[in-house]
């Protein structure tokens, strides 16, 4: 009787095991000799390079610039004595007044393109999906589509082999 109860709980014992087994969605045990199932593997992860990106545009930009009135009073004044030395009489009042006006605009133009701005913007697409924007004096020697890593704290961009 003993070894009736002993088949039975070990048969009950095995039952058991193979039902836990199964609701733990465990595998059966490989055959023996088998060489072990390989461990699943975490999904590889892209690294990004914060400091890479590709260039997305280099524009040349002109910007005019503002006029402090300097240019204005300056050339006004010019024009108006310039005017006066023409004509006679109210000729030469109207002359003053022509001349003086002529000078008030060429004056400003000149200073606002004496203040103008020219630089080099080029935009950078970042790895990390911002974008930044870099400004040179010189025409850089970067195009559309190369890519570019960050030196001196981001300040400037080389080059990056393909």
């Amino acid at each position: 009787m003993n070894m009736t109860v002993n088949r039975v709980v070990a048969a009950s014992s095995v039952v058991l095991a193979m039902a836990l087994a199964a609701t733990a969605g465990a595998q059966s045990p490989a055959p023996e000799g088998a060489p072990p199932a390989p461990a699943a593997s975490p999904p590889a992860r892209v690294k990004v390079c914060a400091e890479c990106g590709v260039v997305r545009s280099v524009k040349y930009v002109e910007k005019k610039g503002k006029s402090s009135g300097v240019g204005a009073v300056a050339g006004g004044v010019l024009g108006g004595v310039l005017g006066h030395k023409i004509g006679s009489g109210r000729g030469n009042t109207a002359a003053t007044i022509v001349g003086a006006g002529a000078g008030v605009y060429a004056g400003n133009e000149v200073e606002k393109n004496r203040n103008t701005k020219k630089y080099w913007n080029v935009a950078v697409k970042m790895e990390n999906g911002t974008t930044r924007n870099y400004t040179y004096d010189n025409k850089p020697e970067f195009r559309e589509g190369d890519r570019v890593k960050t030196l001196d704290e981001g300040r400037r961009l080389a080059l990056v082999a393909n």
